[in-house]
């Protein structure tokens, strides 16, 4: 990996680490629970936020939330999107919606207001706030691999970011879904598809 990762011009986006997909009560468990064992992802989790803090890179926190009126302009819900409203899945204001404890933001960390869909950048807050902040770098990890970890790293391509896949990093409710992102999506829609040693080796003080 020849990539360098300033802390200065790089953030670590955290997608969807909420407790109905993490927590093993959340609504999401039961689908997603497999994968999140065999990935291993809560302790890959773990290794790279405390890798990013103790380095000094800025990190973003980027979280689903829905309530009973995120859909009133759209005429054509998505059966998944339906569904989740049905069953109030990141549902705002309650538990299911809250920052999976831990892996909860800390002070100076930014959070980006909540998506609706797959895109975290539609209808939310998180380009102004990466402009802010001087991000040129953007690092995925998160849930889920082949939706919306995979939607900000196409949607932060076309706004002309530097986007990185983290391979060990995400995680999917299938294998097939999970392998789709890693070997398809993500070496097209990104500058860089590593490791979170690899990226934490990488971090260069600004």
């Amino acid at each position: 990996m020849t990539e360098k990762y300033s802390t200065k011009e790089t953030a670590l986006l955290l997608v969807d680490l909420l407790n109905d997909f993490l927590d093993d009560k959340g609504k999401l468990a039961g689908r997603i629970g497999p994968m999140l064992r065999k990935t291993d992802l809560k302790a890959h989790l773990a290794r790279l936020i405390a890798g990013a803090r103790a380095a000094g890179v800025k990190i973003f926190y980027v979280p689903h939330g829905l309530h009973e009126h995120s859909f009133d302009d759209v005429r054509h819900v998505h059966p998944n999107w339906q569904w989740a409203m049905d069953n109030k899945v990141f549902w705002k204001g309650q538990w299911g919606a809250d920052f999976y404890e831990a892996f909860a933001p800390r002070e100076g960390d930014t959070i980006v207001s909540r998506h609706r869909s797959f895109d975290s950048f539609v209808n939310t807050d998180m380009l102004p706030k990466l402009r802010d902040a001087g991000i040129e770098k953007v690092v995925l990890a998160g849930l889920t691999s082949d939706t919306c970890v995979e939607s900000a790293g196409r949607h932060a391509l076309e706004e002309g970011f530097h986007v990185t896949f983290l391979t060990d990093a995400v995680a999917e409710f299938t294998e097939e879904a999970h392998k789709a992102a890693l070997t398809l999506s993500y070496p097209t829609f990104g500058h860089e598809v590593t490791t979170i040693d690899s990226f934490l080796a990488a971090i260069e003080p600004a």
